[in-house]
């Protein structure tokens, strides 16, 4: 008889109900792996089949049911690959039924392309982990980078912090396309809670992150996998990227490049961050075991955790500009500025402390304590006044900085005996910022001073 399933014509041998016919003889290792590839694809087909399809399937075999065999020519067989992806592929559908285009298909093996059921059993070997918060605008490019990767073994975290905007009704349509992706909306807890939150959640041995203004080159998370296989004494890798500004142009910077190998990152890590925290991938276990994201060091947490991880493990880059950066007005980046520096100058001296075998004394801590307040939590004299001055010169340049407490430290710093060329064009540095009381005030801070 001619069995047909899906696209494919296949024979079968069945008794007959009533007078005996010639029955094949079935033997040897050909007829055996030919029974075997048709109880395959039965079992494959069952794997997307609704209910209809199984009552279309149960009656195509009845119909078939005949007293004599019939041969029936093949049709061309397809190349061979995974039952659950050649499935998904001849249907065109994703995992939860609805249509995807082409270029999202993905990957053989990709728990994308399996049933959801089948997919959550499965252990992805990366989860992506993402926070949100009011990210409309860049959103859906940062989703689609992470979906087109050609490593498509992963589990993808969305964590929405109780955005207002229609982040969450974003990432959902995401979701709804590819069972990869997993949804948390709750109200908003800030960044270090949700990136706890993201650690605490992954499944996968793997850690990367990815933020909600970023795109992703599509060999990204292939590379940063390779790379850790192939190093295991490494515990986080990330990679040099490519600057851009809100409209996807090209954005100049002067910065330099991040280092390359662990000896260099060792070599510039007490004088800035050695990692793009949205490039980075590293071993989930590594970076629970120091403690995750620590609350205190908000708008510099990944920094901090760099600093923890270097005592632990080895840090590099892959020296390819796998993830577009971007730049833009209303990123954290630039409205913190002032907050980001003087919590790095106090996760180097956090670092220090336990280069030296101490205990880290910001370890339990809730938030940072005042610069006056630095000599008696470090118990080492001095250590106020040397931060006051680091931070306050690097605060001259972010008009953020200026218009809020950078300024008072600013002030601080002259009284304590800061002068030089430099703030004398922070005075005209102020003007063009717009705020000419400020230039005033620090003009005649300057000149008490001479």
């Amino acid at each position: 008889m001619s069995v047909y399933v899906g696209d494919r014509v296949v024979r079968e041998a069945v008794k007959p109900s009533s007078r005996p016919v010639k029955r094949p003889i079935w033997g040897g290792a050909e007829s055996v792996n030919t029974l075997f590839a048709i109880l395959f694809q039965i079992c494959g087909k069952a794997l997307i089949m609704n209910g209809d399809s199984w009552r279309s399937s149960a009656q195509a075999i009845r119909l078939g049911r005949s007293r004599r065999f019939s041969v029936v020519k093949q049709r061309p067989k397809r190349r061979p690959s995974s039952m659950p992806w050649r499935v998904s592929q001849c249907l065109n559908l994703t995992a939860s039924g609805s249509p995807m285009h082409n270029s999202e298909i993905p990957a053989p093996g990709s728990t994308a392309a399996m049933p959801l059921n089948a997919a959550a059993a499965v252990t992805p070997a990366v989860s992506v982990a993402m926070s949100v918060y009011n990210g409309e605008r860049f959103l859906d490019a940062a989703i689609a980078s992470v979906r087109r990767q050609t490593f498509a073994d992963f589990e993808f975290l969305i964590l929405d912090d109780g955005s207002n905007d229609r982040s969450v009704e974003i990432a959902r349509h995401h979701a709804a396309q590819d069972s990869r992706i997993r949804v948390i909306a709750r109200e908003n807890r800030g960044l270090i809670a949700s990136l706890n939150e993201l650690l605490a959640a992954a499944r996968a041995p793997l850690f990367a992150r990815m933020d909600a203004d970023d795109v992703c080159r599509q060999d990204r998370f292939a590379r940063q996998v390779a790379f850790l296989e192939a190093n295991p004494d490494h515990g986080v890798i990330g990679t040099w990227t490519e600057d851009i500004d809100e409209y996807d142009r090209p954005f100049v910077t002067h910065a330099p490049e991040h280092p390359v190998t662990f000896e260099d990152v060792l070599a510039v890590i007490e004088q800035r961050s050695p990692l793009s925290h949205p490039t980075i991938m590293a071993r989930r276990d590594i970076v629970r075991a120091v403690g995750g994201y620590h609350v205190a060091y908000r708008h510099c947490e990944d920094y901090d955790l760099w600093l923890r991880l270097a005592s632990v493990t080895k840090l590099a880059n892959i020296p390819e500009r796998l993830l577009s950066y971007r730049h833009y007005a209303g990123q954290i980046s630039n409205r913190h500025a002032f907050a980001q520096q003087y919590g790095a100058a106090v996760a180097q001296l956090a670092y220090r402390e336990r280069q030296l075998g101490r205990p880290d004394p910001t370890e339990h801590m809730q938030q940072l304590p005042a610069v006056d307040a630095l000599d008696q939590v470090f118990e080492t004299p001095g250590l106020s006044r040397q931060i006051r001055d680091k931070v306050a010169r690097g605060a001259i340049y972010s008009r953020d900085a200026m218009r809020g407490a950078g300024f008072a430290l600013l002030i601080d710093h002259v009284r304590d005996g800061g002068n030089g060329p430099e703030l004398w064009r922070t005075v005209l540095r102020l003007v063009l910022f717009g705020m000419p009381l400020r230039a005033v005030r620090l003009a005649i801070a300057l000149l008490l001073r001479i």
